[in-house]
């Protein structure tokens, strides 16, 4: 374990050259704090978080100070915003402050949200705010615990400076970390303002630090647009099977890595609504839950097109087809294991398909629907205690064509409720939850946080937590609808 002075800094995206960044300093807040560390993440990291001065981290997050050995930048990108392309973009309230190389020898970036001004911040202030720096730093962590491909966040620190929103709120900013910032809208901003060579060197770049295996290979771009696609498809795969909404998939949003990040207006499905709308700005509906298969494939497409320069037409159309299969293959092996099944029969799809559509036509809660049925036997299956969400008519029907598959998997019906808890979450970062926390934390509860890390570090087994945690929203706490700036 190393202290954070102690860690093996580069800056390998700065030395790719002036136009896909700029040198810019944190901006001070006015009378820091520290909310929160994530300990677990920082063990991960090989770093000694615990032992940190805590006003010296607090500086170092508010940007007081900086290490010598950092130098921040902001990373130039463009992009397309709901399907049309925008030149205007970059790090508008982030700062990739620095970069490190662990013990083996994996690179991560610290990138500082919230960190003040910066060339492309368009106007805007560059800030954020505790209510969605909570939100982003609670839902790393629980796509993290899900299995879900995903950015983290490390530490979490407010201010008392004013940062006028919908109401005057106050300043925070968030640590993030992941292995590369670099997005599809690094791309786009070479090939639209005519840096062709650059896009080589930047995919040369991510091949060498992120796809090694790759740099010998004489097609190694087609290989490398054919890895981004499946790393996205399996991403994607893992939202639909657990009921994730990212609410803004603009290309400027997705990860070169296949990683989640970028949350703003997010949720998790509570009753099963396939053509659920978390962004209250998205009035369209494109980027609807149901939507977001097909819009992965269309950034892919748009990500492609940048790299044409590179990579032959035949063989981006052969890796954008293959993308279906493999988002298809992934979903259903995933979606098999949350319905228990160990081997692959061809009803199955029918039999899962069915299920969602009774949960959508009879209102059920997605994830607390399927968590019944990991604790409960088909003895209990229509049981008027559970809450009414598995005895309605037409789903009792549909509960004797699944008792019947899952017999041809199972002798003992304990080792499917076994195997079913530790793919269905008991515990799911509900957008009502989030609210209430971010209430506890702007109130000065700060010790809540520890609680929710240690729930979605493993959200299959049970925690000593507020019970309310594992039960569905009331009515009035569904389907709430967030802003960009939430």
């Amino acid at each position: 374990m190393k202290s954070l002075d102690q860690l093996n800094y580069h800056h390998t995206y700065a030395d790719l050259g002036s136009s896909l960044s700029s040198r810019v300093d944190p901006t001070p807040l006015h009378a820091p704090y520290l909310i929160h560390t994530n300990h677990r993440l920082a063990t991960k990291l090989g770093i000694d978080i615990k032992s940190a001065d805590n006003e010296v981290l607090t500086q170092l997050l508010s940007g007081q100070g900086i290490l010598d050995s950092w130098s921040p930048i902001a990373m130039k990108y463009t992009g397309h915003q709901f399907g049309q392309y925008n030149p205007d973009l970059g790090d508008g309230r982030g700062l990739l402050l620095t970069e490190f190389v662990d013990d083996t020898g994996n690179k991560w970036d610290l990138h500082l949200k919230g960190s003040g001004q910066t060339p492309y911040s368009r106007g805007a202030d560059g800030r954020a705010v505790i209510r969605s720096s909570v939100r982003e730093y609670l839902v790393s962590a629980a796509m993290d615990g899900l299995g879900i491909p995903t950015t983290q966040a490390l530490a979490l620190s407010g201010a008392k400076t004013p940062v006028q929103r919908e109401n005057i709120e106050s300043a925070a900013t968030l640590l993030r970390v992941a292995p590369s910032h670099v997005r599809f809208g690094h791309f786009e901003y070479l090939f639209y303002s005519g840096q062709h060579t650059e896009i080589q060197a930047l995919a040369d770049y991510i091949i060498h630090w992120h796809m090694p295996e790759l740099e010998d290979l004489n097609d190694k771009y087609a290989a490398f647009f054919q890895q981004v696609t499946k790393s996205t498809a399996t991403m994607i795969a893992h939202w639909q099977v657990y009921g994730f909404c990212h609410g803004v998939m603009n290309t400027d949003n997705m990860s070169i890595l296949g990683l989640t990040f970028d949350y703003g207006p997010f949720a998790f499905l509570d009753t099963y609504l396939s053509k659920h709308i978390c962004n209250h700005s998205d009035y369209s509906g494109r980027y609807a839950f149901h939507q977001q298969p097909g819009i992965g494939q269309w950034n892919l497409s748009a990500l492609g097109y940048a790299l044409s320069s590179l990579i032959d037409s035949k063989q981006i159309e052969a890796s954008l087809q293959a993308y279906s299969s493999h988002i298809q293959a992934e979903y259903r092996r995933l979606m098999r294991a949350r319905f228990g099944f160990t081997t692959e029969r061809e009803n199955d799809p029918e039999l899962i398909n069915s299920c969602l559509d009774l949960m959508e036509k009879l209102g059920l809660d997605f994830h607390f629907t399927l968590r019944i049925l990991s604790e409960t036997g088909p003895n209990n299956w229509s049981d008027a205690e559970l809450n009414n969400s598995l005895n309605k008519p037409e789903f009792t029907t549909w509960l004797r064509d699944y008792e019947k598959r899952i017999l041809l998997d199972y002798q003992n019906d304990h080792e499917r409720q076994k195997a079913m808890q530790g793919v269905n979450p008991k515990y799911i970062l509900r957008t009502h939850l989030a609210q209430e926390t971010i209430q506890q934390v702007e109130n000065g509860q700060f010790d809540i946080l520890d609680t929710w890390l240690a729930v979605l570090a493993n959200p299959f087994i049970e925690h000593s937590c507020p019970s309310h945690w594992s039960l569905p929203p009331r009515s009035d706490q569904k389907g709430i609808c967030l802003s960009c700036s939430s």
